[in-house]
């Protein structure tokens, strides 16, 4: 029998597991809310999706430049100077299918095999898993002992003097935390990349869903870091598969090169539709003020059932608790919770695989009152 490469062997995404159980639940007929992963319960804007309707209607469907379409560019570089206050060329962007193709494009362009490149524990395990398949050396670097559970530029200086490190990558708001890096520490975190020669990805997914503080980017500190964002989560597009990159100048024409032979452009029908998510702020603030009740919920009432919170819920649709009053096994604990009360949640292992074997993410994008009724549940279950 054929073997199969040693890449293959990543860790599974448990939260994608967990979505598969809770589908067979829900065909099955039970009754399940499911947060376990960070999909908004609302569809792309409406103004998205006629753009899409009339692309349709026109007929012709097909590849655009590696980099995207012009317009597109040009509409997030206009983001930029909208919301950040930061001008950015678009011949600095590139379009990508998703985030994920975003990720996989910086990695092969700015590291090669054993090259060490830092990321932060907990975090999001794509990171880990593609690094890792890619030869890489990941260097987790622990972020729950500080007050704000963020990378510091302390911590990061740390990590480079025990052995030097090429790159780091973090996310502010941090999936699964909803941590927000302070304005100060990220101008402290690029500063101290540059000096040591420490290339920065700063994956800004999470922008425009922070509930307590503006939205700061690490290009209103320098334009040698890398920006990756994606309208999945603000903009309600997760299945459309539609991302950017704001890049290095020098960095534009290697990742070209490499998503002509990995990708040959993005979903042409997404980017399409995507231009006209920027003119949605009203119908995506709505959402958000959604978000913002179910968080005000789940600050209140996951406490009050045991379930401390880990981490700061400032920004994303997340939170990150504590379980080990009542396990030391959140995968277990996992998968009992879905099979005795039909709500879903994923284990803590996905994102750290030190401690998250006592920690749970609980994700709020869906339905308000549906977080109503899987807290009730959950106050049921739990002795």
């Amino acid at each position: 029998m054929t073997a199969f490469s040693r890449r293959s062997a990543v860790e599974p995404f448990h939260a994608m597991d967990v979505l598969a159980q809770a589908n067979r639940r829900r065909s099955a007929g039970h009754p399940v809310i499911s947060m376990a992963v960070g999909q908004p319960a609302d569809p792309a804007p409406a103004a998205v999706r006629e753009a899409a309707e009339r692309a349709l209607r026109d007929g012709r469907i097909g590849y655009t430049d590696a980099l995207g379409l012009a317009v597109l560019r040009e509409a997030i570089s206009g983001h930029y100077h909208d919301h950040y206050g930061v001008s950015v060329d678009p011949a600095r962007i590139a379009v990508t299918t998703g985030s994920s193709a975003a990720f996989n494009l910086a990695f092969l362009v700015y590291f090669d095999p054993g090259d060490r490149v830092a990321i932060t524990r907990p975090g999001y395990p794509a990171y880990r898993n593609i690094l890792g398949a890619l030869g890489l050396d990941v260097v987790e670097i622990a972020t729950g002992g500080s007050a704000d559970a963020s990378l510091t530029a302390d911590a990061l200086r740390a990590a480079h003097a025990e052995k030097p490190l090429k790159g780091v990558l973090f996310a502010s708001p941090a999936n699964p935390t909803g941590a927000v890096i302070a304005p100060d520490a990220l101008r402290d975190i690029v500063e101290t990349a540059r000096e040591l020669g420490i290339r920065v990805i700063s994956d800004e997914i999470y922008h425009r869903l922070c509930y307590d503080s503006e939205d700061v980017s690490a290009l209103s500190f320098a334009d040698d870091v890398t920006v990756i964002n994606s309208f999945s989560k603000y903009y309600c597009m997760t299945g459309w598969r539609i991302g950017w990159m704001v890049l290095p100048e020098n960095a534009v024409r290697p990742i070209e090169r490499m998503a002509q032979s990995l990708y040959i452009s993005a979903p042409e029908l997404s980017q399409i539709a995507a231009v006209e998510a920027f003119g949605a702020t009203a119908q995506l603030e709505a959402v958000k003020s959604r978000y913002r009740r179910s968080r005000d919920i789940l600050m209140r009432r996951l406490p009050q059932i045991g379930l401390t919170l880990a981490a700061p819920m400032d920004g994303a649709f997340y939170a990150y608790c504590d379980v080990s009053r009542f396990t030391n096994d959140s995968m277990d604990f996992a998968r009992r919770m879905i099979a005795e009360t039909n709500v879903a949640a994923t284990p803590g292992h996905d994102f750290d695989p030190v401690e998250g074997h006592r920690t749970m993410r609980f994700s709020y994008a869906g339905k308000v009152e549906d977080m109503e009724e899987a807290l009730e549940r959950l106050a049921n279950w739990l002795p």
